[in-house]
């Protein structure tokens, strides 16, 4: 009681510091105008990590490649895009994700700068996300707890909604008809107008339902066995942002989701069902140095086998709250600033789950942080640091220093040098440390150090045709990393050291002229993450192997050419072999997965009608879930979307 009353009393004060200044920004990177400008409450909505981890590789998609995965999960656009492994446990089934080499718990994922990684088991499920429900993201690569907290030990995924304040009614009708009887019907309507002569209102509401019914026409491929599926999923998502001429903005995220997956619908004794429900809102006051937010999430698990009539049952709802400030730190000057953002976070965690060691668990978590930014002409320069306060629990301190120096700066040609070194934490899920008999409330904190430095690039090669590339090296140590010991009946102990090592490549060709579009964008990654350190006389024989379903090579490969509105795109991804044993005896062969998609936009009247034909592993190649079934082979999808605008 004492350690939670410090941790309200130290948030308190530091919150009403934060509300007693005022201050000024700048532009967002160190890639456009150096020149900086007052702080408008219009200009700085950039979440935190895109800000302020100078020196660490991000990677924004772009509103084309969001439109052409509209009908598709999370997982299938950063499986093309990315060199992120997903372990894929079947069509519509559950997808999580190996960043650089690490575990699904090392991932955060960020919904409007809101960690939404289930409490309970620690990941999100990808499969779960449809890419139709944001309207941002981005891939920040490496360890960034000091800005994000706990699980960004491999990296982060940002999520983001964003107002559009041009007036009218936009309405857009989705649907989708795919292989196998699957099908996904979408509805959207973004509004924007005035209300009064001070506020202006912009909002959106979408509405999803996706049905896989995997009807698939055999029960084999090529002589291994399909898991037969079926997964309903709904959603509502509801933004509203209010925005004051002053600059002040209040803003309302609300994202509904219902997932409903059942495997081997058809046997009634060995048949499973979960079930997840999830219910997230967040409200953001936002001045031009102050924002603060409040927010609450409400998960529900629900897993059966055989009867459905009385599941196992898990209930968790995390109330949040988070105040920041920016201050400008020198006068406003043509060539450099420096910016200062301190903020404070509080959490409440309250989870029912049949198999905790007590029926009701509740605990509190906080979070100190200061975050540094210096802009020049040629630099950029981060430097952070977070301390997590838990209870019964003891995170570490978490620093970061990042800086990036524009080595050539020229109209044809740009060259920019990158570095970075931080350090990184996990709280350990709620399963790991309250789970009945095998969970272990005295866990440590995983704790991880990471080291990248990378070079990117710029050329113009002519009026018409542009060259982007960048390459970055990495390592990244992890201890204390939780493991379920079966040689101690799956007791979680922390055991592993694992080091994860690599590097990316990527580059990216474009060519516009008046009539046509054309380029490419390739992606490379080698990847080697082992564990380092022998715990047990088991153990001896996983030494400095590779972790299972982890490749150690990855690339990916998209090119497109387009002419008014038709575009054929080609996306192809390959991985090397997967090992699915911890001494590296079995494996997943290496497999090259390409889609075709061909889009055009036409008109019925004055109604745009755009209209995407896919083809899904046209060369039909092999593949297989973690559970070591095949996937399905080749298979089509067709798209029409249909917008209606009052303007």
């Amino acid at each position: 009681m004492k350690q939670i009353t410090l941790h309200w009393w130290i948030i308190g004060l530091l919150f009403g510091w934060l509300a007693g200044h005022s201050s000024f920004a700048q532009t967002d990177s160190l890639a456009q105008s150096a020149s900086v400008v007052s702080l408008s409450a219009i200009t700085v909505r950039a979440i935190a990590p895109e800000r302020f981890l100078a020196g660490q590789k991000l990677q924004r998609i772009d509103s084309t490649t969001l439109l052409q995965f509209r009908f598709g999960s999370l997982t299938d656009l950063l499986s093309f895009n990315t060199p992120l492994a997903f372990k894929n446990y079947g069509p519509g089934q559950l997808a999580t994700v190996a960043f650089r080499g690490t575990s699904a718990n090392h991932t955060a994922v960020l919904w409007n700068g809101i960690n939404i990684n289930q409490p309970n088991l620690g990941l999100t499920d990808f499969s779960t996300l449809p890419v139709a429900g944001f309207d941002r993201l981005s891939v920040q690569y490496g360890s960034s707890a000091s800005v994000v907290g706990s699980d960004a030990v491999g990296g982060s995924v940002l999520l983001g909604s964003s107002p559009v304040w041009q007036p009218g009614i936009r309405v857009t009708l989705g649907q989708q008809f795919a292989s196998f009887q699957n099908n996904q019907t979408q509805l959207g309507v973004r509004y924007s107008t005035a209300l009064g002569a001070n506020w202006k209102l912009s909002g959106k509401t979408f509405a999803y339902r996706n049905q896989f019914n995997n009807a698939y026409l055999s029960t084999e491929r090529r002589n291994y066995f399909l898991e037969q599926s079926t997964t309903a999923q709904r959603g509502v998502v509801q933004d509203l942002y209010f925005l004051h001429k002053s600059g002040r903005q209040l803003s309302v995220n609300v994202w509904l989701t219902d997932n409903d997956l059942i495997l081997s619908p058809k046997d009634t004794i060995a048949r499973e069902r979960t079930r997840t429900q999830s219910a997230r809102f967040l409200t953001t006051y936002e001045t031009n140095h102050l924002t603060l937010r409040l927010g609450w999430i409400h998960d529900i698990l629900d897993y059966a086998k055989g009867n459905f009539d009385l599941p196992s049952h898990t209930e968790t709802d995390r109330f949040i709250s988070r105040a920041e400030r920016e201050f400008a730190l020198t006068p406003i000057k043509a060539n450099l600033s420096v910016n200062l953002r301190i903020g404070g976070e509080w959490s409440h965690y309250r989870t029912r789950t049949d198999g905790y060691v007590r029926p009701l668990i509740e605990e509190d978590r906080g979070d100190l942080y200061a975050l540094l930014r210096l802009q020049t002409a040629r630099w950029l320069v981060s430097a952070t640091i977070r301390q997590a306060f838990v209870t019964h629990f003891n995170p570490p301190l978490t620093p970061s220093l990042g800086a990036e120096y524009r080595l050539v700066k020229h109209t044809m040609f740009e060259l920019t040098a990158k570095g970075a070194i931080s350090r990184s934490y996990r709280v350990p899920t709620l399963n790991e440390r309250y789970w009945a008999d095998l969970g272990n409330p005295n866990l440590l904190p995983e704790r991880g150090f990471n080291l990248e430095a990378g070079l990117a690039s710029t050329l113009v090669l002519n009026e018409n045709l542009r060259l982007t590339s960048e390459a970055t090296v990495y390592r990244n140590r992890v201890d204390n990393w939780t493991y379920w010991n079966p040689a101690t009946n799956y007791h979680v102990e922390n055991l592993q050291l694992v080091l994860a090592r690599g590097g990316e490549l990527t580059a990216s060709l474009a060519y516009v002229n008046k009539i046509w579009r054309a380029g490419f964008r390739a992606g490379y990654a080698l990847t080697r993450s082992s564990q380092e350190r022998a715990y047990d006389t088991y153990s001896q024989d996983v030494v400095g192997k590779q972790l299972v379903y982890v490749p150690i090579h990855t690339e990916t490969l998209n090119a497109y050419l387009q002419r008014g509105q038709t575009r054929l795109t080609i996306q192809t991804q390959a991985s090397s072999r997967r090992y699915i044993t911890f001494d590296n005896s079995q494996f997943f062969k290496g497999v090259a997965l390409t889609n075709l998609l061909l889009e055009t936009t036409t008109k019925l009247g004055p109604v745009p009608i755009r209209l995407q034909g896919q083809i899904n592993n046209v060369f039909d190649a092999l593949s297989f879930s973690v559970k070591r079934n095949a996937l399905p082979g080749r298979n089509w999808a067709l798209n029409v979307l249909i917008n209606f605008s009052s303007n």
